[in-house]
């Protein structure tokens, strides 16, 4: 793992936010956080991280619509993406399916941990294809 690689975490419920910050710092990784959609863009336009962890229920602007504006961008159209949310997949909103989405984590299913492993794969992943191009 590259410790310029960063991770913007895009989560309203500033504690989950935390937790997520100290695992992934504490693994080696550079780590912003924005609390709503509308600020979460506007971090991702300046820090056009390696990876996002986007919440789907959020004030100002939900998750699929920040990610929706950010696809649309020229240096967003590549982030990797993982949707980390308490909304079941069945209940999300079906435009995910269409913006690049790498891996979809329902939070009460998975410790902080995995999720941690989840990422380091999505990036391996990410890497790999990197490589190969």
């Amino acid at each position: 793992m590259n410790p310029q690689t960063t991770i913007c975490i895009v989560e309203d419920e500033i504690p989950i936010a935390i937790m997520y910050e100290y695992k992934l710092m504490h693994s080696g990784y550079s780590v912003q956080i924005a609390h709503d959609g509308l600020s979460g863009f506007e971090l991702l336009k300046r820090c056009k991280p390696d990876l996002l962890l986007l919440d789907i229920r959020m004030p100002l602007m939900t998750g699929d619509e920040m990610l929706e504006k950010v696809r649309a961008t020229d240096w967003g159209a590549a982030i990797r993406c993982i949707v980390l949310t308490n909304i079941s997949k069945d209940e999300a909103p079906q435009k995910l399916r269409f913006l690049n989405v790498d891996r979809y984590i329902v939070k009460a299913h998975h410790t902080p941990s995995q999720v941690v492993s989840i990422v380091e794969e999505v990036l391996a992943r990410r890497a790999q294809a990197n490589n190969n191009s």
